[in-house]
Order: structure tokens, then sequence, then C-alpha cells
């Protein structure tokens, strides 16, 4: 070969395997240098992509072939002569994730982590591979089904969306093949759910800014699911698994073809998958009962040094329990009822407060009696189907049609928690009132009753979504300047239909007149017996269809009650994408140092929304309250990018994108990094970058979605206040803007063959950051002074919550994030310790250090929320590790993976005595901290003969193998941080796949 570099590989096997392997495996006598090559060209090896193997293939992303030997020489692994055609196979180009220059000859300056299709098959915990990539260190408080329990009003629950150092899934791009999808939610977010997963060869996960290369939202990185698009074949896999408690059981199927024709100009390639899991309605780990909760201190009193909240345990709720229990009474003494609740059928009780109690929190005493730790929801249920096909032909040797679609369908089921209400007024003369409690409701004008309400069903998320995705375009590769050429154009579209059904949600009015129940007299209008229990407003409205209802005791709900007084409310949303892009990579000249790389393209796209919302439910209900969202933008972008070699080992490279947004105007994007390697041994590199994020959808033509949750009042240093927000879009928003910096190095030293040690610093500042105030910033800023905030809130006039919430984006934040990413990949050959051919060795570690994230609303003293692990910013190390012993009969992989120890929240300060004053940013607590995390997860695989040519392996898979607990925090509900926690425990999953 012109040169003295190694052939590359036909069929759709990249360069960049080749340079990954044999960076990995270094010379040998079985693999060295080009022969190598041919013999990873030709086996199931390079076909599973050798990239996940990393050595620079973390660090230099875009290695190209290496030099070495002429490929003529070269010999098969049997000893036989290479074939000659083969040898001679020029390398498929290849575009790098991060970089729109096609090629094999420069050196990314900006970091890539890749995951292969091998390391995809053997480390998913699950069948879903985002639950794989979320286990990236870089990946930091990701959506996933598993923590949008309590995402009722958006629409959010069940999506598997990314989000790149915890900057938010906005800011991370999600490609699918390289080109951007339609998003599954009206925010954008791309669910992951929705990838043919059987075909994905390979994940990139760019940890920079790439605005310059792919547009809007690439602020924190791009996250590529790479296709096998030549895969020439069949394979099929099929697994199951369990939890050890014997529940979330789960399975999946597929299976993908693909098929060369006419003397391979033409190529047909098809999948499809089935999968399920169920779900985990109740909460029965031990975990989550009479765990420690955060009280205030009963010795505490302003400067006496005590600190203000202690941790305490075993805590539980005391203010709403399964058949209520009496928060307050009217009449008489004041509260002289406060305390008594109710059991089966009504019975009256007293609650025991313990030792501490606060208005929601009991230490000790009757703290089990709560059950809205319980009745909760741990995991959902889910089906999934995917169908995906693809058809490409030459058309000449500069040309190549293709066209693909594809189709996703997904149903989740989840436990969204119990029909909690902690303020339920009922009227002393109220006969449920009078007959439960008999002697003790004398002289009472009204009690107010919490209960979690369990004769009721639970609230429940019930999403539809499908999303379709088509592509059509050519593609091809020609001469020019006496170079390759490598260019593509196309045309895509994608919609999303999503269905958000909400089921079994209180319908306020209906509630409030069913909980008024009278006695009617004699000789009533309604000619029912006296004594005869009504709605009062079934008095003035014969046949309104009230019916009474009981919330004093458990087994006493009337069914029919429950039906009037619950609705199922939903949206459905249709969002649709439209793109038009051309692309073309060229070599336009060179310089003494080597060849200038250039890019130049064009694209357009068009994003909308619609829905529809039947006039019933749009408002009325405890949660959901759906309106309908329509709008639209288009934005037209072109963009220039260049690599230019300067010798001694240096590249730089630089890209410059020219945005126009329907919405909000002109804006520049760019990109400027160099690549340095001095000696063989040592790499290092450097990106600067200015990115933004547009406004979506959501955040300029929202209609209005509300959520309710509980807060903090800082008034009465109240928690567990319940609140209603209500969230309307604006269309003064302009884009975000990034400023990026990435510094790091790689080391490879030729003294420790297959080790590749990668450092990189990043640092990330996000200006006119698209941001609002929430129901707890909103009532804090209040409390601080900040008087136009307490207009922003008030008494819910429903009363089925406490207080309620309005809210708005606006460009008026700026977020920091700072942090160091590590990636260690070392591979030994162990044929001759072992005396076992093809035996080896494969150790990866990967850890992010994140340093700093701050928020600053330019309001309130910013907060560092760096090692928070109750969720509010990320922890200060995540980090996971494997080990993979490889051999021609079976592979045998272990990771281990985790956090570290952090703090409840950084507005806390620790002290045992001597506190200082405690103020709203430095409230004090006699112990702030919370574990972190380490799970170790196993999977063995062992290769089985197949029936026909190919092969065949069967797994087993144990994630958590030591059944640890999740990261537990001193909370109510679910008392686990579920983002970066194992919910389930140790689960099995076993399973087979057979590749022909």
């Amino acid at each position: 070969m012109p040169g003295g570099k190694c052939a590359g590989c036909t069929g759709g096997h990249l360069s960049v395997i080749i340079a990954s392997a044999i960076a990995d495996r270094g010379p040998s006598a079985a693999y060295g240098g080009c022969h190598m090559v041919a013999s990873l060209c030709r086996d199931s090896l390079a076909r599973r992509v050798l990239l996940g193997r990393l050595a620079w293939g973390t660090a230099l992303s875009g290695l190209a072939m290496l030099p070495c030997a002429p490929a003529q020489a070269q010999t098969t692994a049997t000893g036989q002569p290479a074939v000659e055609e083969e040898a001679e196979a020029e390398a498929e180009a290849i575009i790098v994730t991060g970089s729109r220059i096609v090629g094999t000859g420069f050196n990314s300056s900006t970091p890539l982590t890749v995951m292969s299709a091998e390391e995809i098959a053997s480390q998913s915990p699950t069948n879903n591979i985002a639950d794989l990539v979320n286990q990236l260190p870089a990946l930091a408080g990701s959506l996933r089904p598993s923590n949008s329990r309590l995402a009722i009003s958006s629409g959010l629950s069940g999506i598997n969306a990314l989000n790149l150092r915890n900057l938010g899934e906005i800011r991370t791009l999600v490609l699918f093949d390289g080109r951007r999808s339609v998003g599954s939610s009206v925010t954008g977010l791309v669910d992951i759910n929705t990838f043919p997963q059987q075909l994905v060869s390979r994940i990139e996960v760019v940890t920079g800014g790439a605005s310059a290369a792919y547009g809007s939202d690439a602020v924190a990185g791009v996250v590529n699911f790479v296709l096998d698009k030549r895969f020439d074949g069949f394979k099929f896999s099929a697994d199951s698994g369990i939890s050890s408690r014997g529940d979330g059981g789960n399975y999946s199927f597929s299976a993908a073809g693909g098929l060369p024709f006419a003397d391979d100009r033409g190529h047909i390639l098809l999948s499809g998958e089935l999968a399920h899991s169920d779900g985990i309605f109740q909460v029965d780990r031990d975990w989550n009962f009479g765990g420690e909760r955060i009280v205030n201190n009963p010795a505490y009193s302003a400067g006496n040094g005590e600190p203000q909240f202690i941790v305490r345990a075993p805590g539980g709720t005391n203010n709403a329990l399964p058949g209520g229990i009496i928060n307050a009474s009217a009449g008489g003494v004041p509260n002289q009822l406060r305390g008594i609740y109710f059991g089966p059928g009504g019975s009256i009780n007293r609650y025991d407060y313990g030792t501490i109690s606060t208005t929601t929190t009991t230490i000790g005493g009757d703290y089990a009696l709560a059950d809205n730790g319980r009745n909760i929801g741990l995991a959902s249920e889910e089906d999934r189907r995917n169908v995906y096909g693809r058809f490409s032909y030459d058309l000449a040797p500069w040309a190549t049609f293709f066209a693909e679609a594809s189709y996703s369908w997904q149903e989740t089921l989840f436990n969204a928690g119990p029909q909690l209400g902690t303020a339920r007024v009922l009227s002393g003369s109220n006969p449920f009132v009078v007959d439960t409690l008999g002697p003790l409701a004398a002289g009472i004008t009204s009690i107010t009753v919490g209960t979690t309400q369990s004769d009721l069903p639970y609230r429940k998320l019930n999403n539809e979504r499908d999303v379709q995705r088509y592509a059509a375009g050519f593609e091809g590769e020609f001469e020019a300047f006496g170079n390759a050429a490598v260019w593509d154009a196309y045309v895509q579209y994608g919609e999303t239909n999503a269905h958000e059904q909400l089921r079994d949600i209180i319908i306020n009015a209906n509630y409030a007149n069913a909980i008024d129940a009278v006695a009617v007299p004699a000789g009533n209008a309604l000619g029912v017996p006296a004594g005869t229990i009504v709605c009062r407003s079934t008095l003035s409205a014969p046949g309104n269809g009230c019916v009474p209802l009981n919330i004093l005791g458990t087994g006493v709900t009337d069914p029919a009650a429950a039906d009037y007084v619950l609705g199922d409310p939903y949206r459905d949303q249709t969002l649709k994408q439209t793109v038009a892009g051309v692309n073309l990579s060229l070599t336009p000249f060179a310089t003494w140092a080597g060849d200038v790389g250039v890019a130049v393209g064009a694209e357009y796209r068009k994003e909308e929304v619609s829905g529809f919302v039947p006039e019933e439910y749009q408002t009325g209900f405890s949660v959901g309250n759906y309106l309908p969202t329509f709008g639209d933008y288009n934005v037209k972008e072109a963009y220039l990018e260049a690599n230019v070699p300067l010798g001694f080992g240096l590249n730089v490279n630089g890209a410059v994108r020219a945005t126009d947004y329907s919405t909000s105007g002109y804006v520049t994007t760019w990109k400027a990094g160099a690549f340095w390697q001095p000696i063989e041994d040592i790499a290092l590199r450097i990106t600067r970058s200015r990115d933004i994020r547009a406004p979506n959808l959501n955040e300029l033509f929202q209609s209005g979605t509300s959520r309710t949750n509980t807060l903090t009042d800082p008034f009465t240093n109240r928690t567990g206040v319940t609140f209603f927000e209500v969230t309307t879009g604006n269309t003064e928003l302009d884009p975000e803007k990034a400023d990026s910096i990435v510094v790091g190095g790689v080391l490879q030293p030729r003294f420790i063959p297959g080790l590749s040690f990668a450092v990189d610093y990043y640092e990330v500042e996000v200006e006119d950051a698209i941001a609002q105030f929430f129901a707890q910033d909103i009532i804090n800023r209040c409390f601080e002074g900040f008087t136009d905030f307490c207009a922003g809130y008030g008494p819910d006039p429903t009363g089925v919550r406490e207080l309620t919430f309005r809210a708005s984006p606006f460009n008026f934040a700026s977020i920091k994030s700072r942090g160091i990413d590590f990636d260690l990949a070392f591979q030994l050959s162990l044929v001759d310790l072992l005396d076992l051919p093809g035996a080896s060795l494969t150790l990866r570690g990967l850890a992010s250090h994140y340093l700093e994230n701050v928020v600053d609303n330019g309001i309130s003293t910013p907060v560092d929320t760096v090692g928070s692990n109750a969720g509010a910013g990320p922890p200060d190390w995540i980090y996971r590790f494997s080990a993979t012993f490889d051999t021609p009969g079976f592979t045998l992989t272990g990771v281990g993976r985790g956090i570290s120890d952090g703090t409840y929240t950084n507005t806390y300060y620790e002290c045992t005595s001597a506190c200082p004053p405690s103020t709203t940013l430095a409230r004090t607590i006699d112990d702030n901290s919370v574990p972190g995390t380490f799970y170790v997860d196993l999977n063995a695989a062992v290769k089985v003969p197949a029936f026909t040519d190919g092969e065949a392996e069967v797994f087993l898979h144990v994630t958590n193998l030591f059944d640890a607990d999740p990261l537990l925090l001193p909370e109510s509900g679910l008392a686990a941080n579920s983002t970066y926690s194992d919910l389930i425990g140790r689960a099995y999953r076993v399973g087979v796949r057979l590749d022909f």
C-alpha cells in the first residue's frame, strides 16, 4: 500500500477499529503489526467493534491506521496467505463523533469515550441499553423510569434521556447514527428506548461542547449511537430476568439480519425487538422501613449553640395514615381530637407520637403505621417494540442511494403514590364523623384529617408513545484535488405521538362534594329514608351523581364513591421534526506536515408540536390539568471545519457554525482545538468552544403544565407542605450561550504494552441560561425579602393543597460546571501464562471527579451542589471499573461501580455543639452525611456449538451481586436516591445469543 500503511477492512469494518485494537494489544507473535489488521478484518472480533477496548480509542478518538509493513506480506492466523483483494481493500472513511471531517489522518482534540458491542453485550445490566450508558461517570442525573415516578404532569415518565455533566438532559445532544432524532417529549428529550439496540455497534460519548459540529443542545457533549449498517448475516438474542425477591420479572427478544445483493452493490438491513418488564408497585424492601428522618431539635433555640435539626430513627410520617388521622379539630377544646387515627372498619385509636414529633414526622412511637413509604412504585411496567429497516444501493462508484425507516412503540405503567392529603376538612355534623367518633364528636364543629386513603386505588402514570423516523438520501465518495472527497445529502422526518395518560386522579370538585356528607331528614325532596347519607350537593342538585365518601378508616369506602371522585385525564401530543442536510468532507491541499482536512455543510430543521386535551380534563384535577401546546420554529445552519497538521506531532482543528432561528435570530458558534503528540508515549490536547442551546418547544409555547409536591416553609420551618404549581411558556427567550474548555493528556507508555491512561479537565460556563423559579425557590426568595416573589404564590383556592405557585422560564441564570475525567485501559495477553490460545485480560476504569456545579440566579447566594447526594447535584466522584477474562470458549466480566460519600444538602452546616447561627443557606444539623454506594455486577458467557455455521453463546448476568442497599436518605416516601441507586437489589438475567 502507498505510504507503508496497513490495509483496511471492507464491509463496514472501520479503520479506527484496527488502530484501537493494535494500540490495545501491542505487537505480539500472534497479532503483530499489520498481520493483526488482516486477521481482525476477517474474524468476528472486528465485527463486534474493538473501539471499546480502548487505548488511544478514548484518547485519540479519530486515530487512523497505524504505519507498519506493507499489507501484501500478511498471512492469516492459520498461516495461509491473506486474500490479495482483502489485503488491498481501502479503509472505509469514517466520521468520529465530535467532528464533521471524514478520514483517517488526524487525531481529535476532543475527548471521546467509546463502548463497543462486546462491552454492551457483556456488561449491560438489563435488556435496555440506556441502563448501561447511564453507568458512565460522565453521565450524572439522567432521567430514567426509576426516577420519574413524580413526573406526573410533565409527561416525562418512562423516558430514558441522558444527562452529561449534570447540566441537564436538555443540554446533552443525543444522535441516532450521527443524525438528530425527533424528541419523545415537548422538551425535546430523545428517548433511548426508541433505538434499534440489536444493531448498535458502538456508543460514542463526546465530553465537550460540540455545537459548532452539530448545532444546538451540544453544550455538555454528544452521545452517538452508531449502527452497524453493513451487517451481513443473522443474529438473534433472547433473555429473561427476575430479582432475588421474585419480582421485577422481564424478558426480551431481538433479531437482526443483513443481506448484500447485486454483487455487493446493494444491502438490506432489518431488525426487530420486543421487550417487557413487570412493574414493582409496592416497596417491600427493608431499607425503606423505619429509617432516619430529619426533625426539629427540641433543645434548639436561637443562639444556644444547638443544631436546629437532628437526624433520628426510626421515623415515619404522622400526618397522613392509611385510614386517616385527625391533625386538628375545632369546637370545644381546640385540637382535643388530634392524634386519633382510624383503623379497619373505622376503629378509633390513639396515635403514639413517640420521643420526638413534628407536624409531619414521628420518631419512635407509632412511626410504622404510615404507608406512604410502602404504597409507591419501585419500577414501572414496560412494554417496548421496535422495528428498523434500511436499504442502500450503489448507483455509481461515487453515489449510493439509501433509505431507512424505524418505528418504536412503548407503554409504561407506574405507581405514582397514594392519594395523600394532609388537610381534608370534614364538618362536625358529617354523619361519617358522628357515627365513627360517637361521643367524641360532641361539640366538634370540624376535624382536619390527613390520609393516604388506602381504600382508593393509587395514582398511576400510564404513558404510551410511538416514534417514527424516515430518512432518504445519497452518499458517496469521489476524487477531488487528487484525494478522496466524501459527501452526503439527505432528508429526514420524525414524528412522535404521545398519549400521556393519568389514571385514578382525584377530581377536586367531586371529592369536595363527596366528603361533604349529610344525613337527610324525614320527608326530604329526594324521597329517600330519613338518615340516609347523601352528598350535601345532592340536596340542591338531585341526580348530580355524587356518592358520599367515607375517609375515616380502612375498608369503609363505597366503590361507587371511588368511581365518582377519581378520573383518568390525558393529553395527546404530536411532535414533528423535519431535517434536510448536505455535507462534504475533502482534502483540498497539503502542507509540509501533511494533508489539510476540510468539511462544509448546511442544514435546515423544523420542530413542531400540537396537541389535544378534552375540555373536561384541562382543569379541576389534583394533578395533571393538561393543556394542549401548539407552536413551531425552524433553524437554518451552515458550518465550516478544518484540520491542519503543523508538524512535530501537532494538529490544530477549528470549526465555525452560523445559525439563524426563526424565534430568536442569528447566533454564531465556534470551536478551536489542538492535539500534540511530542513522543509516541504521550499526547496532549486542548479544546475551547462557544456553544448554544436554543429554547425548546416547551419553553417557548407551553400552554400550562402543573405539578404537585411538598416543600419546606421557611416562615414556619414546616416540612412536607403540599403545593400546586403551574408553568407557562415564554416566546421571548434567547439561546443560552456556553463557553467550554477541555485540557487533557494521554499516556501510553511503550514499556507497558497495552496500557492507556487519559486525564481531562473540563470547565463549562453557561450564560443567559433558561431557568425558572420553582415553588421552593419562590417561597425562599419571598422569605429573604424579595417581595416580587411573594406575588408568585398564595393559598390553594381548591383546598386540596396548601399553596399554589405560578412560574415561567426566563434567560436569567448562569451555570458553572468543572471537573476531571479519568480513563484507564489495560489489556494483557494470557496465552503464555495460561497456555490457553486467545486468552486475555482486559481492565477498564472510568471516573469523574466533579469539582463545581453552581447555578446562579442573580438573586440568592449561589450554592455549589457537588457532593449533595440527595439529588441536588452530582456526587464528588462517580466511578466504574470492569475486568474481563476472555477466552475462545467463555468470557467472564466483573464490574464495580458507585459514587462517593457526600452530604444530604450543601445548604446544611453540620455541628453538634457550639453551632453558629442557623440561616437559610446554612441551617445547622447534627448529621449532614449521606453514604455513597458500591455495587458489583457479574457476567458470564459460554460459547456453545451452533446448529449451523456461526456462533452461539449462553450468558448469565447478575446485577448487584451482593444485594447492596440503595443510597438511603433521611426522608419520607421513597427514602432513597433513585438516580444513583440500585433500587431493585440483586437481580438475575439469563439468555442466549446466536450469530450466523
